[in-house]
């Protein structure tokens, strides 16, 4: 059967990050190949404070996934899918064969400069926990909450992510806890991502993408936007661009993946949100963390599924 490589967004940034990777030759060329184009240490972002820069939690949460992909493939654990949430999206493509990792690193770090430039404060993300979609939609219509909120990711059928000030997204949670809701919580992301506030940053990107020749890629890649499998290079680079203002469909895009056959879900480093997802909704399928199981495990359950094809 089919392995699909998960690549986490942000939200998932850890302190430390970057020195709890794998230990393997690949991680330590991708570590040094980042410092050499970023010309600093990447060794230096994963500390607490550089974290809250979205520029250092994307640059990190991209060299992490990366780093870990090619250890994997250069083990012969190769992905015959990929999907990347929000920024993970630039690490899918990178392993896909659609972009170098210099041109997703130089990518990213803009993007994420953009992000700051664009929303310095007073800006985040929430999840809410127990509402579906239309549910969670007609609590805010209906108490006129929805022109200063937004859908940003669906990420389960019952897991969804908000956009928007700070203020206006405490008085949400407010709400839905009232109507229902299991939960609700502030991510760990200073930017109101996935919704139409971002548009200015969706055409400055796009318009980097647009100089960038990307190269059709070797596997599918599920789309952010669309969540349907991408097998061409306009494609990817759409998306890549318009997922940024656009809700982040990624319970779709996972569902996508498993309905083209992938019964093994690996997560690249840090955190489990992602593995913890898949394990929930796909029941014949399994998931795995590397940051939780480790390389070598992956490497081994890999070769597995892929000799039951």
């Amino acid at each position: 059967m089919a392995v699909a490589f998960l690549f986490p967004g942000q939200g998932s940034q850890q302190t430390g990050m970057l020195h709890e990777l794998p230990m393997h030759p690949a991680v330590s060329r991708t570590l040094e190949e980042a410092s050499e184009l970023l010309k600093t240490d990447i060794l230096s972002m994963d500390t607490e404070g550089k974290l809250r820069s979205t520029a250092a939690a994307q640059i990190s949460l991209l060299t992490a996934s990366v780093a870990t992909a090619r250890a994997l493939q250069e083990e012969g654990a190769t992905p015959d899918m990929v999907a990347g949430h929000s920024v993970g999206a630039f690490g899918a493509a990178v392993i896909a064969g659609v972009l170098e990792f210099e041109e997703a690193l130089t990518l990213v770090k803009k993007r994420g400069e953009y992000m700051e430039q664009a929303f310095p404060d007073n800006y985040g993300m929430g999840v809410v926990l127990g509402l579906s979609q239309p549910e969670l939609s007609s609590v805010l219509k209906n108490n006129n909450a929805d022109d200063s909120v937004y859908i940003a990711n669906i990420n389960s059928p019952d897991q969804i992510v908000l956009a928007g000030q700070i203020k206006a997204l405490e008085q949400a949670f407010e709400l839905v806890l009232k109507n229902r809701a299991r939960k609700a919580f502030l991510l760990n992301v200073s930017v109101p991502s996935h919704c139409s506030l971002l548009q200015p940053v969706t055409v400055k990107l796009a318009a980097l993408l647009e100089a960038i020749p990307l190269r059709e890629p070797d596997i599918p890649y599920a789309g952010n936007r669309t969540a349907r499998p991408l097998r061409n290079a306009k494609a990817i680079r759409e998306d890549l661009a318009l997922s940024l203002s656009n809700p982040v469909r990624w319970h779709d895009a996972t569902s996508v993946l498993f309905e083209l056959g992938a019964r093994l879900f690996i997560e690249m480093p840090p955190g489990q949100v992602l593995t913890d997802l898949a394990a929930k909704e796909f029941q014949g399928a399994r998931s795995l963390s590397i940051s939780v199981n480790g390389l070598k495990t992956a490497a081994i359950l890999i070769e597995q599924e892929k000799a039951k094809l």
